[in-house]
C-alpha cells in the first residue's frame, strides 16, 4: 500500500512538471498532484491524504521554484481534512466528489494565497482568483470527472472478468 501511494504521488508530480503544460487551455493548467491527493484521501483516509499531499506539494515546491513548503503545507492540510470528511460523510458518489474537488481547489488556492501574503506576495486576491484559482478549479473538476469515469469503467471491466 505504501509503495503504491508513493508511486501515485510521484507519478502525479512528474506528470505535473512534464505533461501538464501541453494540456493548458487558455493559460489554465490542472493541478494533477492535488487531484491525486483528493482521490487518495477519499479512498485511503486522512493519513494517506496528508502524506500524499505533503509529498506532492513538496515535490511541486522544489521543482517549481517558489517558496518551499507552501504547497506542501496546503496540500497536506487539504488531504487530511478531506480524509476526515470522507470518513464522516458519504462521499462515494461522483456527484459529491467532483464538486468537492472544485471547492477544495478553491479552498487550497485561498489558503496558499493567505500563506503567500505572510511573505508579501505582490498579487491581489481578485486577480489571482480570476486568473489562476477559478480556472484551475474548473479544470481540476473536469479532469477529476474524467478520472472517475475511467476508474469506474476499469472497475466494471474487472468485475466482468472475475465473473467469467
Amino acid at each position: 500500500m505504501r509503495l503504491s501511494l508513493l508511486l501515485m504521488t510521484l507519478g502525479g508530480t512528474v506528470a505535473q512538471t512534464s505533461v501538464v503544460q501541453t494540456l493548458s487551455v487558455g493559460g489554465a493548467t490542472p493541478d494533477l498532484p492535488f487531484v491525486v491527493t483528493v482521490f487518495l484521501a477519499l479512498r485511503r483516509g486522512p493519513e494517506a491524504g496528508c502524506v500524499a499531499g505533503f509529498l506532492a506539494g513538496l515535490l511541486q515546491d522544489v521543482t517549481g521554484g517558489g517558496l518551499v513548503g507552501v504547497q506542501a503545507l496546503t496540500k497536506a492540510v487539504a488531504g487530511f481534512a478531506l480524509g476526515l470528511a470522507g470518513g464522516r460523510l458519504r462521499v462515494g458518489s461522483p456527484l459529491v466528489q467532483v464538486p468537492g474537488l472544485v471547492l477544495l481547489t478553491v479552498g487550497e488556492g485561498l489558503l496558499r494565497f493567505g500563506l503567500l501574503q505572510l511573505f508579501h506576495y505582490p498579487a491581489g486576491l481578485s486577480a489571482l482568483m480570476a486568473d489562476v484559482i477559478l480556472p484551475q478549479a474548473l479544470y481540476n473538476g473536469i479532469l477529476g470527472a474524467a478520472c472517475l469515469v475511467a476508474v469506474g469503467l476499469a472497475e466494471a471491466a474487472r468485475a466482468r472478468m472475475t465473473w467469467r
